[in-house]
């Protein structure tokens, strides 16, 4: 996700701005967090402990709770229990610099282990309160000409979005950076040296090996989520469409001297 560009904010069924509420003891890191979260168009108001979360959630009554998982006071999952007792809907996304075990952080819960990137905890934040039903103004109208669809999957360039049959899917700025160039190309066969050419014209080393390995990476979260969009043409390249039939493998085993194009 590119945070240098803040994209529409999701608002609250009701039109209303989404409530993030940081919990954290470090300062810089509830300052850094909370900044960059008000930078998606959210409300946020923050607390240094267990005790003081539970008394703001009361009188902020936030859509969203960023937790740390250790606190002074309180532990997470007990802050995160009497939070619940007062707003059973909050969504909650731990931050934990421990094994999850060790923090008994309920199953089915969100989390993410630090070090963390920024870009992470506003994806996996806007997963979650999508889910809990808020939207960007005016999604289902966004011009044309930010949105790219290929069968059940859609970008949207505007919101930085990407679904597929109505599913959010989080991806990394150079994963969303490659998808963009291989939507805008449906059907259209490219070399890894023409991805990296157009997509990370700044690229150095094994560029083969990078462009094969993002693919994976988005096959791994686009493909797995419906009909194989993401195809390898043996000698030549990658091609993303529908109703493309992938190579077998005994088409991968006859280019032995191109492996980088079967992956």
């Amino acid at each position: 996700m590119d945070l240098k560009t803040a994209p529409m904010p999701l608002l609250r069924p009701d039109g209303g701005a989404v409530r993030i509420l940081v919990v954290d003891d470090e300062p810089d890191t509830e300052y850094v967090v909370s900044t960059v979260l008000r930078y998606q168009g959210w409300q946020v108001s923050s607390a240094v402990d267990g005790a003081g979360a539970v008394a703001q959630a009361e009188r902020f009554r936030p859509d969203a709770v960023v937790l740390d998982a250790l606190l002074p006071d309180l532990d997470g999952p007990a802050v995160a229990r009497r939070i619940r007792a007062l707003l059973p809907e909050v969504s909650i996304l731990f931050l934990t610099a421990c094994d999850v075990a060790d923090t008994a952080i309920p199953t089915g819960d969100a989390y993410l282990v630090k070090p963390v990137g920024l870009a992470q905890i506003v994806a996996r934040l806007t997963s979650l309160l999508r889910h809990a039903g808020m939207r960007r103004p005016d999604s289902d109208c966004a011009p044309a000409e930010s949105r790219l669809t290929v069968a059940d999957l859609l970008m949207d360039e505007t919101a930085h979005e990407v679904t597929r049959n109505g599913r959010l899917i989080e991806l990394s700025p150079d994963e969303f950076a490659l998808l963009r160039f291989l939507m805008s190309n449906v059907g259209q066969v490219h070399t890894a040296a023409q991805i990296i050419e157009h997509v990370w014209p700044n690229a150095f080393g094994n560029t083969s090996r990078v462009v094969g390995l993002y693919i994976t990476y988005l096959r791994q979260k686009i493909d797995a989520a419906g009909e194989p969009l993401i195809h390898t043409v043996p000698g030549s390249g990658y091609v993303l469409g529908p109703g493309i039939a992938r190579p077998s493998q005994s088409a991968c085993k006859a280019t032995p001297s191109s492996p980088s194009t079967c992956e």
